[in-house]
This record gives structure tokens, C-alpha cells and sequence, in this order.
């Protein structure tokens, strides 16, 4: 009979990884009343750039659906504006506010205290080991597999 430990795939691991990480990030800025994929898509506008709803939900990891609720969410915050493209009035682009500004400074520091905790407890070597790792994971899985 072959293993049938859960934990043996890599799958696994990386959802248990994923999700022990959300819990502790909403965790740490549930003060804010937003979630993490509110704060990945104020962090991304925090450039105050401005950003296509396409170019955003590549950034964010959000399909356009769930990018469409989270934005209409942080309109109504008041932490984000949508306005229309300049040079084409079919392109809407999506702003940072100054009160979504002021909000994503406050949650940098929870974040990062986050990230700290997790950097204490692997050590600040295994923690760039493990970036490393991950990002090269994710490189090859953008390539075709063989």
C-alpha cells in the first residue's frame, strides 16, 4: 500500500504554508478593517502611479471578478479612486488616495512586524533561502513543463 500522508505533497505543503501565513497577515491588520488583498492592492498603488484594472489583478494574484469587488470595497473606503485613462477613455485606472496612502503606512508596520516574526522564528538565513526557493518555483512553473 503507498504512502497516503497528505503531507508528502508538495501541494500540501505550500496550501498549509499559504494559509498559516494569511491567518497571522489578517491577524495583524485587522485593526485596519481590510484584508490582504486589500492591502496587496494598496501596496501596489502606493507608487501612486496609477494602475489598470488589468495590470492590478496581474499584480495582486486577483481574477478580474474578485479584483472588481475588492476595488468597489476600497472606493467606498475611500482609500482608492478609479478615473478614466487620459489618452483612452476605455481604459480605467485605478489611484491611491491620501487616506489610503495614510492607511497603507499604518499597515506597512503591521505587516512588516509580521514578516519579522516569521524571519525570528526561521532565521534570517533559512528566510532568504526560503524567498529564493519560492521565486524560483515560481519561474519554472511559468515555463513549459517538459
Amino acid at each position: 500500500m503507498p504512502d497516503q500522508d497528505i503531507s508528502n505533497y508538495l501541494a500540501y505543503l505550500l496550501a498549509s504554508a499559504n494559509r498559516r501565513m494569511r491567518i497571522g497577515l489578517a491577524q495583524s491588520i485587522a485593526d485596519e478593517e481590510v484584508n490582504e488583498e486589500h492591502w496587496r492592492i494598496l501596496q501596489v498603488l502606493s507608487n501612486e502611479q496609477g494602475c489598470s484594472m488589468g495590470d492590478l489583478a496581474e499584480a495582486v494574484l486577483l481574477n478580474h471578478p474578485a479584483l472588481t469587488k475588492n476595488i468597489d470595497k476600497l472606493v467606498s473606503k475611500g482609500l482608492v479612486q478609479r478615473a478614466t485613462d487620459a489618452h483612452d477613455n476605455r481604459k480605467v485606472l485605478v489611484y491611491i488616495s491620501d487616506l489610503g496612502l495614510e492607511t497603507i503606512a499604518r499597515l506597512r508596520k503591521s505587516v512588516d512586524a509580521h514578516h519579522d516574526g516569521i524571519e525570528e522564528a526561521l532565521g534570517s538565513r533559512k528566510t532568504i533561502q526560503l524567498k529564493r526557493l519560492l521565486e524560483n518555483f515560481i519561474e519554472k512553473l511559468e515555463e513549459p513543463l517538459a
